[in-house]
């Protein structure tokens, strides 16, 4: 079977290039052989959710590894042998938990197995243990509010429950996951280009184990800000090992919510995290863009799935482009980039032979 090679220190350097070829490994049924893993982050190499990634996708394509332990640079990953010496082995279906060990975020790991778990020919469950709410990564009302939506567009349906809060650094929260084999259809794509009406814009703080006044101290500053936000919804979280705190700003339209999330940490005053927040939002709104620069990396994999798709986001980030890269090493497709003014138009295409 074919072998696909990936230089982990290309582009931005971190952990989306080994999710992505361990994704599109299981999907493809080749061989992953990756090179410096994570080159460009301060401790290269494989943490412990990247681990998580890797024994995940081994269980769900009954693949095996050589390489997997923490901080190993080097992996090779090969999924089951083909049956019948043309396609790859079916992804299994199942009821999967994976416990990271660590306040490694749960929803990167998500997002590495349920795109071949969508290929799957019954439903499947995935359960994973670790951080819920991450600074540098997805939080879980991203998958559950803007991630899920934009997707079933595509025939690509699940659903995901919160069963327990898990903040950095102590971790021990708890997602599940629902997905349903992929309603395959050419008439059913991606295609988020135009602008919804005029978004309503919602607030939510997430504190736990933490003073009253950091969420009231939070919630003046957002309603001080030139957004115009409707209300802000605070959330005493009473079921997280540690402390934690975040600031989100909801942007709603129609089915579409878009979510942006900066984290309170030690150290780091209320005006600060809320300066974040509303500037992340305040640069989607006057962009014109359809997709936040977020949800613009996790769309690709599936138009490339469905060979093709559009949205407009407001920045060509380099993980974007080293995303799209990676893409195109294990699928035949190609990526299109145009900008006009503040905003990309990105399109999937099949690619010629």
């Amino acid at each position: 079977m074919e072998t696909v090679f990936v230089d982990g220190s290309a582009g931005e350097g971190g952990g989306q290039i080994l999710r992505t070829s361990l994704a599109l490994a299981c999907i493809t049924g080749k061989s992953l052989h990756i090179e410096n893993i994570r080159a460009a982050r301060r401790n290269p190499g494989l943490a412990k959710q990247h681990l998580s990634c890797v024994r995940a996708v081994c269980q769900i394509c009954a693949g095996q590894c050589r390489g997997a332990a923490l901080r190993s640079s080097v992996l090779d990953f090969h999924p089951a042998p083909p049956r019948g010496g043309v396609q790859p082995a079916p992804v299994q279906s199942g009821d999967f938990h994976f416990d990271i060990g660590s306040a490694g975020s749960a929803s990167l790991v998500i997002q590495t197995v349920i795109p071949a778990l969508f290929l799957a020919d019954k439903p499947s469950a995935v359960t994973v243990t670790g951080g819920t709410h991450n600074p540098m990564a997805p939080p879980f009302d991203f998958l559950s509010e803007t991630f899920l939506p934009a997707i079933v567009a595509a025939g690509f349906r699940g659903n995901c429950k919160l069963i327990k809060h898990g903040f950095y650094p102590a971790g021990g929260g708890k997602i599940t996951f629902d997905i349903q084999p992929w309603q395959k259809s050419t008439d059913r794509i991606i295609d988020l280009c135009e602008l919804g009406k005029e978004p309503q814009i919602h607030a939510r703080i997430y504190t736990a184990k933490l003073p009253p006044h950091i969420a009231q101290r939070q919630r003046k500053l957002l309603l001080q800000s030139g957004l115009n936000i409707q209300n802000v919804e605070h959330i005493e979280v009473t079921d997280s090992d540690g402390p934690g705190n975040c600031a989100m700003i909801r942007l709603c339209s129609g089915e579409r919510t878009t979510v942006f999330t900066a984290f309170g940490m030690q150290g780091k005053p209320s005006q600060e995290v809320v300066s974040e927040v509303v500037n992340l939002a305040e640069n989607f709104l006057t962009s014109g863009a359809a997709i936040d620069r977020f949800l613009a990396d996790q769309l690709l994999i599936y138009m490339a799935m469905a060979k093709a798709g559009s949205f407009t986001t407001n920045e060509l980030s380099s993980h974007l482009q080293t995303n799209m890269e990676v893409i195109k090493k294990f699928l035949p497709v190609n990526f299109s980039v145009e900008q006009q003014k503040q905003a990309y138009t990105i399109s999937c295409l099949p690619r010629a032979n």
